[in-house]
């Protein structure tokens, strides 16, 4: 299934060879919009390929330049609380590296775990907890694409988090850098369970993004991950959480990280 995700893919690219993966999570699909010569792949349009079904996710995949670089854009991801497995979410990650693709740069929306860290705020991540959910590399190992025990000890990879943090502070745009903890989701998260993310490290927390992490790892990539931050967790805020507010924060944040993004890659 792999390989023929990977060749649907390919044919649709017109002898394109990106190299850089950008998968846009909640409310962040604005990206997407700014790659020139876009081919616009739906993800109902290539055989096997999971469907996401999530307010906010477009649900398709571009191929384009962006900053005068040949990606591959995900305009939305998808969520194991919508019924998909991890290694279906692997599948799209081997998939992408079949295509050639060498670097993830995969973006979310999560919630603060401290009040200096504001909606509206973006979150350079520097490591993950994975609160014991399913690993996609669980099951028999495939070789093709890497060991048996990956080494997660870089799984954000410093080199690139250094370039990010320096264009940040050229561009007058306020960085923050922690630890993010995934959950299954879909329901927000208790006071009790926000408290709890703390003890452990955590500095803030979504329901995405490391499944696609530990498989492109496992691929050998590169990964720069960055999440926007989009409300306070449960118990330090006053008022309700709805996933409506989640989209509006992310809208606000959108022009920092496109403005971050599109100058990494120029550098890059």
């Amino acid at each position: 299934m792999i390989e023929h995700i990977a060749d649907q893919i390919k044919s649709r690219l017109q002898g394109r060879h990106p190299e850089i993966a950008i998968i846009l999570g909640s409310g962040l699909g604005s990206l997407g919009d700014e790659i020139s010569a876009p081919i616009t792949i739906p993800y109902t349009e290539i055989e096997g390929f999971p469907h996401s079904t999530v307010a906010g996710h477009k649900g398709c995949l571009i191929s384009g330049e962006l900053s005068g670089k040949q990606v591959l854009c995900m305009q939305g991801r998808i969520h194991l609380y919508e019924g998909h497995s991890p290694q279906s979410i692997a599948t799209i990650i081997r998939s992408f590296a079949k295509l050639g693709i060498k670097q993830l740069i995969v973006t979310n929306a999560a919630g603060s775990l401290h009040k200096d860290m504001p909606a509206g705020s973006l979150m350079l991540i520097k490591d993950h907890i994975n609160l014991n959910l399913p690993n996609p590399l669980v099951g028999p190992n495939d070789d093709r694409f890497g060991p048996r025990f990956p080494d997660m000890s870089d799984a954000y990879t410093s080199a690139l988090r250094h370039k990010v943090k320096n264009i940040a502070a050229s561009l007058d745009i306020k960085l923050f850098e922690g630890v993010y903890i995934m959950v299954m989701g879909p329901c927000f998260d208790t006071a009790a369970e926000i408290n709890a993310f703390r003890i452990l490290g955590a500095d803030a927390v979504g329901m995405s993004t490391i499944p696609e992490v530990i498989s492109a790892v496992h691929c050998g990539m590169q990964v720069l991950g960055i999440s926007v931050i989009t409300n306070l967790g449960t118990g330090l805020r006053d008022g309700s959480q709805s996933h409506q507010e989640t989209l509006a924060e992310a809208d606000k944040a959108s022009q920092n990280l496109q403005c971050l993004i599109k100058q990494y890659l120029q550098e890059a």
